[in-house]
């Protein structure tokens, strides 16, 4: 995996980020969902890096990236200092504006680092989100089947990292495999390095406060935004698997519009896991995007 890459470490904003790096041009900045690492990129990263600088990092928190502890109001991992991280470390490797692709846990990070930091970024691709605001507002039972593991993880400590620790593999399984296409699209190389970095101290509470953020002090963040009319300036491709609980259960193109200025979408034939599931398919559609 990942041909022609290599894997470094930077301190940036208060923590070490672990990335790969690997290619030539504009600087483009993967970011993975829960609970994987910058791996989940493993299949399209090559292609990638033929046209630009690409970056695959870990979440603070995630993979190999530093695990910051708890605080009472789970800010050490709220998205905006997720997001500070993916701009420190690109304006380290010599990038001030770069493009930007993400999904699921990193797309909500990418969001953010959009909002808070618009004149870094030059193009936006998220995958297989709605705005987390609009997905809690909108929360029916269907979407708390799906993903059940949105409101596990919020439960406080230290019930849900402890029953994570327990089984890390069958964690992993429950979330990966429960999905519309179970295990198939993950190769066992990719899987290993799911489990071995789950498996590592610190991951299940950082994945926990994570979740924590996201159901608090993100919201209020996305609260304010809505509130000040502040709408994302950069243009925003937005790509989800029609065979996913995001476009079963909610209409990802239109909470889009809600506060994107300039967005387009569609849906991939594919479920949750887009680059792994339809990696030519997202590979056409970012590069006529990107280009």
């Amino acid at each position: 995996m990942f041909a022609g890459f290599v894997k470094q470490q930077r301190h940036v904003n208060g923590v070490d980020i672990s990335y790969r790096i690997g290619g030539s041009g504009p600087g483009l900045l993967l970011l993975h969902g829960h609970p994987q690492t910058h791996v989940i990129w493993h299949k399209v990263a090559e292609q990638l890096a033929e046209h630009f600088t690409v970056v695959a990092a870990d979440l603070r928190g995630y993979g190999d990236s530093g695990k910051p502890p708890a605080s009472d109001d789970s800010s050490h991992y709220c998205k905006r200092e997720m997001a500070g991280d993916g701009v420190e470390l690109m304006q380290a490797l010599g990038f001030e504006r770069f493009n930007l692709l993400a999904h699921d846990r990193g797309a909500r990070v990418a969001h953010r680092l959009a909002l808070d930091h618009p004149q870094a970024v030059l193009r936006l691709i998220l995958l297989d989100i709605a705005p987390t605001l609009a997905m809690y507002r909108q929360t029916n039972e269907a979407f708390a089947r799906a993903y059940w593991h949105w409101f596990f993880l919020i439960r406080p400590a230290p019930l849900p990292e402890s029953l994570i620790e327990a089984d890390p593999e069958l964690y992993l399984r429950s979330v990966m495999g429960s999905r519309s296409a179970g295990l198939k699209p993950f190769t066992d190389e990719a899987l290993g390095e799911y489990l071995r970095c789950l498996k590592l101290p610190g991951t299940a509470r950082s994945i926990c406060e994570d979740y924590r953020a996201s159901a608090a002090i993100d919201l209020d963040h996305d609260r304010a935004d809505l509130a000040a009319g502040h709408h994302l300036q950069v243009p925003l491709l937005v790509l989800w698997g029609q065979d996913g609980t995001v476009g079963r259960c909610f209409e990802p193109l239109h909470e889009w519009q809600q506060v994107a200025l300039d967005v387009r979408g569609k849906a991939l034939p594919c479920g949750h896991y887009v680059a792994e599931e339809a990696p030519e398919q997202l590979l056409g559609e970012v590069l006529a995007f990107l280009r």
